[in-house]
């Protein structure tokens, strides 16, 4: 009997995998709990990334870099730049709870940047970055702003005064996805890997979505989560990005894409400084 159990609990799918867990003995409370973060390689830190040229950016003229390195994109890719960033969103955002796991943190970014949703928030415990693995990311990191927080009330204080509405994911969420189209400003709230969302998280959001299931499973990981909700939420919804953040994000992509960018700024008297041409290096 004994040995038949244990054969169960090594199955790797569907109902075997749900009766291995029942079969493992419970940790004792002096047991200390593994560390919050799941390491991989080439990880990014995503903040750090971006920093650097973002402060270059902020104190210059993006329509005179955006005049400047115009000239040097085909018809092509101005063209996708133009219907990229004229659809992004700012009123569908989402917040991440201390994610775990930098696979699945790069699997969100990533859906962000798919369905247009400019800003990602995240807040990070323990002192612990957020982090993005590299080959999951995909570049993403590159076109969907981060902002991070130490705690769960830096975040909140944000998004309160942006007037985003928090919706928290749960398997018995009120809400259904087509739902998400109504709410004007959304927040999409996602709670970390291990401990789902933190309280102070959960008090702060008024209702709660689901995605319906018809499996032995209660629920998704969270990245598949994520994409299956921004679907829905960002469905039908025009862009509504600031003129001068399209802007921003033009001025972005050129010097990302465009060879020598910012050898041919400074010829022609922007200079974006040594950081700056580290960071286009590197991309």
């Amino acid at each position: 009997m004994a040995r038949a159990m244990s054969k169960a609990c090594r199955q790797g799918s569907g109902m075997a995998r749900a009766i291995s867990k029942a079969c493992r003995p419970p940790l004792p409370p002096c047991y200390p709990r593994p560390a919050m973060r799941r390491r991989t390689p080439h990880a990014i830190q995503v903040e750090l990334a971006q920093k650097r040229l973002l402060a270059r950016l902020a104190g210059l003229d993006h329509a005179a870099i955006v005049r400047v390195l115009g000239p040097f994109l085909t018809p092509e890719r101005k063209a996708r730049f133009d219907a990229v960033f004229s659809s992004r969103l700012g009123s569908v955002t989402v917040l991440m709870d201390a994610p775990y796991d930098p696979h699945n943190g790069a699997a969100v970014l990533r859906s962000c940047d798919a369905f247009g949703v400019q800003r990602l928030h995240v807040v990070e415990r323990g002192g612990i970055s957020f982090l993005a693995a590299r080959q999951v990311a995909r570049g993403s990191e590159q076109w969907v702003h981060v902002r991070t927080y130490p705690t769960s009330h830096a975040a909140l204080d944000v998004l309160a005064a942006s007037g985003h509405e928090l919706v928290a994911t749960h398997p018995q969420g009120e809400l259904l996805p087509e739902d998400l189209r109504s709410i004007p400003k959304l927040c999409l709230v996602l709670g970390n890997e291990r401990d789902g969302i933190h309280e102070e998280l959960v008090a702060a959001c008024k209702r709660s979505v689901r995605v319906p299931m018809r499996g032995f499973v209660e629920s998704l990981n969270v990245s598949v989560t994520a994409a299956i909700l921004l679907q829905h939420a960002t469905s039908s919804r025009p862009g509504d990005l600031p003129e001068d953040e399209q802007r921003a994000l033009q001025a972005r992509a050129m010097i990302l894409t465009i060879d020598h960018a910012a050898e041919i700024l400074l010829a022609n008297g922007i200079s974006l400084g040594e950081d700056a041409l580290a960071v286009e290096e590197a991309g």
